[in-house]
């Protein structure tokens, strides 16, 4: 097959496939390396394994239990977050995590240790898994959870797939008192004013995020504060989504477009107060299917940090340097994390602000661009997140995770990618 991250960066020579549908089965013995695939949505190369195996787990998407009474699910790996919300939205429950997208597999959300709005409540993904069986490639199986195999458990979390394959999961719900989402929208006009309303938020709402227009000469972009709302009245829309149809040989994406569109997004009609279902506030891009087709045949990149909060001054360096480069991002997404800190030894959180934005590829320009934001992130003390790099160099990988030699012995020598070729030692 061709090989294409979700950021649709120029193809990977080919892999072999292989469809993985019994979680009983023992792994296939194989002269490379492999590497569990679920629906492809890491934006980098932490999903391909080039030249190598590809073991497809969208098969192993059955539920096997859930506990009524306390909200633990225990599915497949494979199973999507949007096929846990179809079935346990309407009953009352919701996922306790929950990343950009609810197109991912719960292997993946674990692999990658997504977060989401409300880092600051509820921690990691990682942070609700009870346990989860281990396939490794010796055919030895492990159950983990923070009480047995504790240290496969850790390394697993975030482990970016090389720890071996997860089979089943078991994961705790949260109870909701309805299916919509209560939103505040503010419109703010410098980064000042987001942290002051961030830190108002935070102490009153479940869920916190901005948009922020990054081309702005003053940072500007709007503050969106959200609750579960009481009462199951409001139901999703059950209009089939649009799909962007082609890819354009040329970016839809650009300077031009960016522009007027953070004009109007900014100034658009905007409710202070609003009950709205929770896909469109979760889940912005879900609505298109194939949106990133709109960056062209050359693909684009997104660039996600974190770094401290006493390091305010570099994300301020950081927008402006992106502002004169005129490669803006459309979908600029600022929010902060918080103290509770993740089981997993590579996740990416930690106590500070996050900035993630996509960038057409224009090769050489948007390289040196990235080199000058990763010189200023990791003089803050920050870091990158794996899940959605395609380039972030190894010595700044190594530098910024310092768990990293904890991790290593962890790794299952027959499961490989990309990513980890280029980056670990």
């Amino acid at each position: 097959m061709t090989l294409r991250s979700w950021g649709q960066l120029p193809a990977r020579p080919a892999a072999e496939e292989r469809w993985w549908n019994d979680r009983a089965a023992s792994l296939p013995g194989i002269a490379g390396t492999m590497l569990a695939y679920g629906n492809g949505r890491s934006y980098g190369d932490v999903g391909l394994n080039s030249g190598a195996t590809l073991l497809h787990t969208r098969g192993m998407d059955r539920f096997i239990a859930f506990d009524e009474a306390n909200g633990v699910l225990t599915c497949e790996a494979g199973v999507l977050l949007s096929e846990i919300l179809d079935v346990f939205v309407p009953r009352g429950w919701f996922l306790p995590v929950t990343p950009g997208t609810r197109f991912v597999t719960v292997g993946g959300a674990i692999a990658n240790d997504v977060h989401s709005k409300n880092h600051h409540r509820a921690g990691t993904f990682g942070c609700h898994v009870r346990r989860f069986e281990l396939l490794r490639s010796d055919g030895s199986r492990r159950i983990c959870s923070p009480h047995e195999h504790a240290d496969w458990f850790a390394a697993t979390i975030g482990g970016l797939g090389l720890t071996g394959l997860i089979t089943w999961v078991e994961l705790a719900l949260k109870r909701i008192p309805g299916v919509g989402i209560a939103v505040e929208n503010t419109r703010f006009c410098g980064l000042d004013e987001f942290f002051a309303l961030n830190a108002e938020a935070e102490a009153r709402h479940e869920y916190t995020v901005a948009w922020i227009d990054c081309l702005a000469d003053t940072p500007r972009g709007i503050f969106m504060a959200g609750d579960h709302a009481q009462g199951r009245g409001l139901v999703m829309a059950a209009k089939r989504p649009l799909s962007f149809p082609l890819t354009p040989p040329l970016s839809l994406v650009n300077g031009l477009t960016l522009r007027a569109f953070n004009q109007a997004y900014y100034h658009r009609p905007l409710p202070a107060q609003t009950v709205m279902p929770y896909a469109p506030y979760f889940y912005p891009l879900d609505g298109l299917l194939h949106w990133n087709r709109l960056y062209g045949r050359q693909g684009f990149y997104q660039y996600q940090f974190v770094l401290p909060m006493a390091a305010r001054a570099a994300l301020d360096d950081i927008l402006r340097s992106i502002a004169a480069s005129g490669q803006g991002s459309f979908l600029a997404v600022l929010k902060t994390f918080g103290d509770l800190s993740s089981p997993g030894l590579l996740s990416f959180p930690m106590p500070g602000v996050t900035l993630a934005l996509d960038f057409p590829n224009r090769g050489a320009a948007t390289l040196a661009l990235f080199d000058r934001l990763d010189a200023i992130v990791s003089v803050a003390g920050g870091r990158l997140y794996a899940a959605k790099d395609a380039r972030m160099s190894g010595e700044f990988f190594r530098r910024a995770y310092p768990h990293l030699d904890e991790f290593l012995p962890f790794i299952d020598a027959k499961f490989s990618s990309d990513f980890a070729r280029r980056v670990l030692p």
